[in-house]
């Protein structure tokens, strides 16, 4: 029988990949009241230097076990009481300025000014850009009534919190709110299920992870045995992790879940 639900966040729930597209997109359309820059070359150009510079940094290995990407590190403050948090803090204005002057750099524009400027304007627009999927009020809304909701999220507490408190009508469905940096560790690593467990006073069979991510939401509740729902909206090829059921929208979860409480 199951009771709980465990929803992931990014990809899931929010829309965040479209967030951080759409902060792209408008700070590069900034970019080119100034000069003669394709935007779509100066976001292809900021994003790989982005992921090379995040890649350099000493903090980089705890970044994939907390599961905080690059871009994520060009709009976050990462105000978290943690050595590793404070690192990124210190380092995060440097890394943003770089990403976009090295970005520019590439296209032909040697501007360091302006390279701040728009380091400074990606995060403003992140933060104007909210989106969430059309079907998840919703979908936990009618889930709302029949089942315990959690919301199991890899990231930075501050970062995640930023984003519930830019669409606030989310945290009210939700009994309780994992977040992986303020754990400690982040899925897939089966303690932070555990956790999740414990806090709704569940056991496996009870309750079942729904998230868009094979390597982190899939593989972590299959290492403890929670069935997983993956949600691949845009038809990716499937890895070696095998989900327990696949869907293609939200609202597939209903016969699901009739289903496995019949």
């Amino acid at each position: 029988m199951i009771k709980a639900i465990f929803f992931d966040l990014d990809d899931t729930l929010l829309w965040d990949q479209k967030s951080i597209k759409d902060a792209f997109e408008a700070t590069c359309e900034y970019a080119q009241t100034k000069y003669d820059v394709d935007p779509e070359k100066l976001e292809e150009t900021v994003r790989k230097h982005a992921r090379d510079l995040y890649s350099s940094y000493d903090f980089y290995d705890f970044t994939q076990m907390i599961g905080i990407n690059p871009f994520e590190g060009l709009w976050g403050n990462f105000l978290d009481d943690d050595d590793n948090f404070r690192k990124m803090k210190d380092k995060v204005p440097t890394y943003r300025k770089d990403a976009w002057t090295k970005g520019l750099l590439e296209l032909g524009i040697d501007d360091p000014g302006f390279g701040e400027e728009l380091a400074e304007r990606f995060p403003k627009e992140r933060r104007q850009k909210p989106h969430v999927y059309d079907e998840t009020f919703k979908v936990l809304d009618k889930l709302n009534d029949e089942y315990k909701l959690l919301l199991l999220t890899n990231g930075s507490p501050d970062l995640q919190n930023t984003k519930l408190d830019i669409t606030p009508e989310l945290v009210p469905y939700f009994d309780q709110i994992v977040i992986s940096g303020a754990f400690g560790r982040g899925k897939p690593d089966p303690t932070i299920f555990e956790h999740a467990l414990s806090l709704m006073e569940l056991n496996k069979d009870e309750v079942i992870m729904v998230g868009d991510n094979l390597m982190t939401d899939i593989l972590g509740s299959s290492r403890v045995g929670i069935k997983s729902v993956w949600l691949n909206r845009h038809n990716k090829e499937r890895n070696e992790v095998i989900p327990t059921y696949e869907i293609t929208h939200l609202e597939e979860l209903y016969s699901i879940l009739d289903e496995l409480n019949k």
